[in-house]
Formats: structure tokens, C-alpha cells, sequence
């Protein structure tokens, strides 16, 4: 088949460093391709994921970012180059509802943030005529009446993560610089535990940096190592040293992929038990979750855990493998009328989850 992908406008496909959106498009357009299928992307020109991509489009929009008039500037130019396609999988949020798509062609969405009120009208007027998927079953649970085809996993490529031996001794935090990663109850687990902290923040936005001057950078002491924002070996290389990976979250996040990354580094996770954290760590297995303040407790036992299984279980559940084999068939089933647009299916996910 020949499959459309809509990503955002802010940030290239691949992105350079943070982009967990755009990080789950490249991955899906590589694996389609991998697997025999045609693929036309639309993206910011600076992409350099190797399939086709739509022409006429504009750079990175970095000064727009999250800027509704960016994103639909966008959506305008990307299905004027998706005429010619199977099907179309829409990552942006305003994206599925433009009126000027290819008559006849299955529209597919992912929701890749939180479904907040004014989030779950938009889905619900999406559901009328295209397929929705839910990335995590917490995040289909916190709006019941849309209309959730598929819950899908995120999944990543493993071929260029290491493995880890945790022998740098510290604990690590990978995240954007705002409150609800937890960046603060990371550096306050670290001191109850008396364990070395090195931090890896995004912080481009001024809410971001803000909150780094403000609240952060004041409270940064001896048992801290700030080394920034980091590309993906120095991220891989960062997870796979540290005993154990901080994710203290304070909200329910729909799916954490900085989780499965530091599993497929062998380290192990110690996070909060919230949004989507317990359907991808096994408490006791691949880490620990509880209470904020249960959280420095787990440290000993989390750097005594298996590392071999936590590669393992992202390799078993959340392989790049498994994410492209779930979206072809509901892609399939779309084309081919077993699945409607807009009627929705019990919701599942891969059987191992």
C-alpha cells in the first residue's frame, strides 16, 4: 500500500535530540518501508528520514512551535501532496478535521497527548469519520466517550541502543525542563537515596527556561551533574551507565517513551505509579513504582535488577517491529472494510502487554 504520514511543522522527522512524536513517525515510515510499502511524508524540509517526502514544504517552524496557525499552514500544504495514497495516518491535532482531503482515502490519528476536555471534543468530531488510537490504555480511560479504535503502544528501533552495564554508579533523569516531569522530585529522590544525579533536560521554550532559572537551577548542588540536552548516543549513553533511571512524573502521562528507552539500555525505571508508567514497567522486574516518597527506597533494589530483562522486555513488547505490524493491520482493515472509519472496535493492544 501506499501510505500517507502527517507529522507536525515544529520539528524535523527525525528530530535532532527531544521530539517523541516526530521520533514515532520516523520510526513507523522506516518500518512501513522496511516492510514493502510505499511512503509519502510530510514534514518540515529539514527531515531526513529516507522515504518520499511531500515537496513544498516549509522549515521547522521552531518560533511557532504549538502555534495553531503554524499547524494548519502545514496541514493546508501536506494533503495537497497526499493525493495519490492509500490511506493517511494524521500525527497533528488539527490535521484529521481539514475538509479538502482526498476523497475516499481512510484517515488514521494518533493521540499523542493528554485528553483533556477541549482534546476530547476534537478526537470525538474525528471518530465521525476516521480511525483514532489511543497510545496507552490510561490515556484512552481518561475520556470514555471517544470513540478509541485501537490502543497501540509506542515501540522503538533497537539496533543502535547499547547495552548498558549501570557501572557509572549514579542515577539519571532525561526530560523537558516543567513541572510535571518531575525534574524536582528526581534531584530529591537522589539526596534520600545518597545516590549521584546526572541530568539530560530539554529547554528551548520560555516556560522551559523559566522554570529551569527559577525553580531548578537554585536548588542544583554537589550530588547534581546538569550536562544538558543530549543527542541520542549521548542520551543511550547517559541511561545505560546510571544504576537506575528517575521518572517521578506528577501527571498521567499518556505513554513515556524516555521509559522504554532506558529499559532497552538494560537500566531499570523507578517512577511514580500514574498514567501510563504500569502498563510499561514491571514493578520488581523492570523497576519499581509507588508514592513520590516511596521512591528513593527502591533504589538498592533497583540496581540489583535483571538488565538483561529489561532490554528483553522492550525487545518482547515494544519493538519497532510490533508498533509497524499493529498499524499495518488497522491500515489494512480500513481499506479493506472490515474496520469503518469512525466505528470503533474493542480496544486491544499486542497480546503480550
Amino acid at each position: 500500500m501506499r501510505i500517507g504520514l502527517v507529522s507536525g511543522p515544529w520539528i524535523p522527522v527525525p528530530p535532532a535530540t527531544y521530539g517523541g512524536t516526530e521520533r514515532v513517525v520516523d520510526t513507523l515510515a522506516r518500518g512501513f518501508a522496511a516492510a514493502g510499502h510505499e511512503v509519502l511524508l510530510a514534514a518540515p524540509t529539514e527531515s531526513t528520514c529516507p522515504v518520499e517526502l511531500v515537496p513544498d514544504m516549509r522549515p521547522a517552524d521552531y518560533d511557532g512551535l504549538g502555534t495553531a496557525i503554524s499547524e494548519l499552514s502545514h496541514v493546508v500544504r501536506a494533503y495537497e501532496g497526499m493525493q495519490d495514497v492509500d490511506i493517511i495516518h494524521d500525527h497533528t491535532l488539527t490535521g484529521p478535521l481539514y475538509m479538502n482531503r482526498p476523497p475516499g482515502v481512510p484517515l488514521v490519528t494518533t493521540i499523542h497527548g493528554p485528553i483533556h476536555a477541549q482534546a476530547a471534543d476534537i478526537y470525538s468530531a474525528v471518530a465521525r469519520n476516521g480511525a483514532v488510537i489511543a497510545i496507552s490504555r490510561d490515556q484512552a480511560s481518561h475520556a470514555p466517550n471517544v470513540p478509541v479504535t485501537r490502543v497501540i503502544h509506542h515501540g522503538m528501533d533497537l539496533s543502535g541502543v547499547p547495552v548498558g552495564t549501570g557501572s557509572g554508579g549514579y542515577l539519571c533523569f532525561v526530560g523537558r525542563s516543567c513541572p510535571d516531569k518531575g525534574l524536582v522530585e528526581a534531584i530529591t529522590v537522589a539526596r534520600q537515596a545518597g545516590v549521584h544525579l546526572k541530568i539530560a533536560v530539554k529547554m528551548r521554550e520560555p516556560e522551559e527556561l523559566r522554570y529551569f532559572r527559577d525553580v531548578v537551577e537554585p536548588m542544583l548542588g554537589s550530588n547534581e551533574d546538569f550536562v544538558g540536552e543530549v543527542d541520542d548516543a549521548g542520551k543511550y549513553q547517559l541511561m545505560g551507565d546510571a544504576l537506575a533511571f528517575l521518572n517521578p512524573i506528577q501527571w498521567s502521562e499518556p505513554f513515556g517513551l524516555v521509559m522504554i528507552e532506558a529499559m532497552a539500555t538494560g537500566t531499570p525505571v523507578i517512577g511514580t505509579l500514574i498514567g501510563s508508567a504500569p502498563e510499561i514497567v514491571k514493578h520488581g522486574r523492570t523497576g519499581f513504582l509507588g508514592q513520590t516518597g516511596e521512591l528513593a527506597g527502591f533504589v538498592p533494589a533497583a540496581a540489583g535488577l535483571n538488565r538483561a530483562a529489561c532490554r528483553k522486555a522492550v525487545e518482547d513488547r515494544f519493538s519497532a517491529a510490533r508498533m509497524v505490524a499493529d498499524h499495518l493491520r488497522l491500515y489494512s482493515d480500513l481499506i479493506e472494510g472490515r474496520t469503518p472509519p469512525g466505528v470503533p472496535q474493542a480496544a486491544r493492544v499486542h497480546q503480550n502487554l
